[in-house]
């Protein structure tokens, strides 16, 4: 029982969300895990975004083996389209090779292979994986736009949730940052198979990036969960959400890279 809640975010689903900056709605954003039989995963992301005269659009896929319990990246793919310039990101993990080709607007480059590295999409399930075996650290390295990256994250408590969708019991996770100018917080709901149900940003405190979910369908029956270790915050970063809030008179002043930080931080 306790493999099976482990290997339950790979269950084949769907989830719609709502993206939200201050009180803009912004557009909806949209995942996708097909059915597998060959241990081979597909993983989709779909997302429209806009605002005034701002737009941006977004196709990603993720490919990735599941091997000794662990999540394998393949191959990674980002088309981004709407205002100012359109773009692809192309990654290959050649773990044959042990290198990591990436293409990012139209810029190439070879990284040395790296065990435990994955990519922005499928990351995202082994993170639920993990919360599910309750593993820690939660630390993780992603390729990025040419670059590899590291993120934190830290299970601060457990919180109820309630959004236009339904209510929800959850757990809250924040990304570890030196700095409290940004702060994100997730709340991953576990009998949803850590599904987020609820993401939102702040920077210094205001202009508040919200995403909440909006509908979801699982094709089968998911397990039940094991108690969810809770780290609690950390002292010297963390701040309670109820401080934090958005300024109306900011969040209207909207600019087109404050549009491209949204939706880098909708695919984290």
């Amino acid at each position: 029982m306790e493999q099976a809640a482990i290997l339950s975010p790979l269950t084949a689903h769907t989830a719609s969300y709502k993206v939200f900056y201050g009180s803009f709605e912004l557009g909806v954003a949209n995942y996708r895990l097909p059915a597998t039989d060959s241990g081979f995963y597909s993983y989709h992301f779909d997302s429209d975004v806009s605002l005034l005269m701002l737009s941006d659009q977004r196709h990603l896929k993720s490919e990735f083996t599941l091997e000794n319990g662990k999540l394998v990246p393949f191959r990674y793919i980002q088309e981004r389209t709407g205002t100012g310039s359109d773009y692809t990101e192309q990654t290959a993990f050649v773990k044959g090779q042990q290198f990591i080709h990436t293409i990012y607007k139209q810029e190439a480059l070879k990284l040395p292979y790296q065990e435990k590295v994955f990519d922005p999409l499928m990351v995202q399930l082994q993170f639920r994986m993990d919360l599910a075996a309750n593993i820690r650290p939660l630390d993780y390295k992603m390729v990025k736009e040419k670059e590899i990256d590291d993120y934190q994250f830290r299970v601060l408590g457990k919180e109820k949730v309630t959004i236009e969708s339904g209510t929800y019991d959850t757990v809250k996770v924040e990304v570890v940052r030196d700095s409290t100018k940004r702060q994100t917080f997730f709340w991953m709901a576990p009998t949803l198979a850590y599904l987020p149900v609820r993401l939102s940003h702040f920077s210094k405190g205001s202009k508040q990036l919200d995403i909440q979910l909006a509908s979801y369908q699982f094709e089968q029956p998911l397990p039940p969960m094991t108690p969810t270790l809770i780290d609690g915050p950390n002292k010297q970063s963390s701040t309670a959400v109820d401080e934090l809030h958005t300024d109306p008179e900011t969040s209207a002043q909207i600019t087109e890279s404050e549009l491209d930080e949204i939706k880098q931080l909708a695919e984290d």
